[in-house]
């Protein structure tokens, strides 16, 4: 059942691209849709097959690949990857759905959006570390094509430094799963087979490093966050909705499944300078936020401060942080890809995301009401207001980890209050006030423009009123990893 979400979006992006006849933009569209959908519809139809008590994994498929490298076919999910599967699938839909009906090179455009989502599903359900590696190589190609073709004025910069970042990211993790397989004496990459107990403290330790700064580089985590700010600008709205939505989590995925779960002492060693790196990409990323005039790269950055939420909820190593982080996981995702999508519509419309250039654009009667009212609800349900999901995540997080790293998680609940002041800035300066001459004439915002946006609204605020609906996927997986884990508190070099 699960090849079908890898296999599908593969038939579909080989039909686009590889159809010997040629085929117009429309119906390019119209396939990739089709197949979105239906990725979709299945991701829903596996979560109602899901046994909700299950800890291991389910609906696993297992097929011997190449056996002198150790290598097997092996695919499956758990309450961990399962909401970030349907993200993924939700989200691939919309990119699909937004982009410009007269986009240029439309097949070639289509069949990389497709690849893209067969690269980040592969990697959800890899359950063999060298097939996570490749399918989280894969994505990389499509990503930077889609940049580096389809971005804005500087986008052979952007998409190239992209291409150096996440390379090295690849070289790191590599080496970390390597290291991994040769010091546990397993014969095959498989995660049944790892056993890592029995590798030293001062080696767990350096194989950690390398899978940190690996994934820290994905998510990414200050200071190697400075490809996003570059790559968000530059890439076109669909793209930019996914790279927050759904491309971000494999960092904070891979950290939590090969990190924290397969080296559970030597990440509790290393767990009070995660929480000071947190605080770090936190603040900082506040900050730098405060300082745009660009309303993407604004979004851009409140990205590096809200993953810094994951990286606390990981250092404290609880099933109940572990559970936050997997909320936040899923709550960033469709309050960033709501903001990408809102100023993606206002950069249409208005010619211009500069917040000392777009003003007044609440003006009932020549401004865009509608989407200003959708970025107000964005806008706070980033900065954590109750009742929407953002604050439920968030809250999961901060309880959890406060027992652990007080001094940390007050610190890092600074941020609640910078996102405030800088999400403050941007409606205040963009939407409130007079509208200014330069978009005094704005064209009309359609209802294909809207409804993604609002599909979007509708989910933030049911989750945060109902978000039960989200916990209880993950709670018996993560709760049986974490009792199963038994992290050591205290641990020493001398073993």
């Amino acid at each position: 059942m699960l090849s079908i979400l890898i296999f599908l979006p593969l038939l579909g992006a080989a039909l686009i691209g590889f159809f010997p006849v040629g085929i117009t933009s429309k119906i390019s569209r119209g396939i990739a849709l089709t197949v979105a959908a239906m990725s979709f519809l299945w991701t829903l139809l596996l979560a109602s097959q899901f046994n909700l008590g299950e800890v291991n994994q389910q609906f696993s498929e297992f097929i011997p690949w190449i056996d002198a490298l150790g290598l097997n076919y092996h695919i499956g999910i758990d309450g961990l990857s399962l909401p970030l599967l349907i993200l993924n699938a939700l989200l691939t839909g919309i990119a699909i759905y937004t982009t410009d009906t007269a986009i240029l090179r439309s097949r070639l455009y289509y069949s990389l959006l497709l690849l893209l989502n067969v690269g980040v599903t592969g990697a959800f359900l890899s359950q063999d570390l060298l097939l996570f590696f490749l399918f989280y190589e894969l994505e990389l190609i499509p990503l930077y094509l889609l940049i580096a073709i389809w971005g804005g004025e500087r986008r052979g910069y952007a998409a190239t430094k992209f291409l150096i970042y996440t390379a090295v990211s690849g070289i790191l993790v590599l080496a970390s799963f390597l290291g991994l397989v040769w010091l546990s004496g397993s014969s095959s990459f498989s995660l049944d087979s790892l056993q890592t107990s029995s590798i030293p403290l001062a080696t767990q330790i350096l194989l950690l490093l390398g899978i940190l700064i690996g994934f820290g580089i994905k998510i990414p985590l200050v200071p190697l966050h400075t490809w996003l700010p570059d790559a968000h600008v530059e890439a076109s709205t669909p793209i930019s909705l996914l790279l927050a939505g759904v491309l971000l989590k494999l960092g904070t995925y891979g950290m939590l499944r090969f990190g924290m779960f397969l080296l559970p002492e030597a990440w509790t060693y290393l767990s009070p300078w995660l929480a000071t790196w947190a605080v770090v990409s936190v603040l900082y990323g506040a900050s730098c936020a405060i300082a745009q005039k660009d309303m993407k790269k604004m979004v851009a950055y409140s990205s590096v401060a809200h993953m810094g939420y994951i990286l606390l909820g990981a250092a404290a190593a609880t099933p109940l942080s572990i559970l936050g982080i997997v909320m936040q996981m899923i709550s960033h995702g469709l309050i960033s890809a709501l903001l990408f999508l809102l100023v993606g519509v206002i950069y249409k419309k208005a010619g211009s995301r500069d917040l000392d250039v777009v003003q007044g654009l609440l003006n009932p009667e020549r401004g865009l009401p509608l989407i200003g009212s959708l970025m107000v609800l964005g806008v706070m349900a980033s900065a954590g207001i109750p009742g929407m999901v953002g604050f439920i995540s968030e809250f999961i997080v901060f309880r959890a980890s406060f027992a652990v790293f007080p001094i940390q998680t007050l610190l890092c609940m600074i941020g609640t209050g910078l996102t405030a002041v800088y999400f403050l800035i941007l409606m205040s300066k963009a939407f409130f006030g007079r509208l200014s001459e330069q978009v005094i004439n704005l064209p009309r915002v359609y209802w294909s423009d809207r409804m993604p946006a609002i599909v979007l609204a509708v989910l933030i605020v049911i989750f945060g009123i109902q978000p039960n609906w989200l916990i209880r996927w993950t709670e018996s997986t993560t709760n049986s990893i974490m009792n199963a884990q038994n992290p050591i508190v205290n641990v020493s070099f001398n073993k």
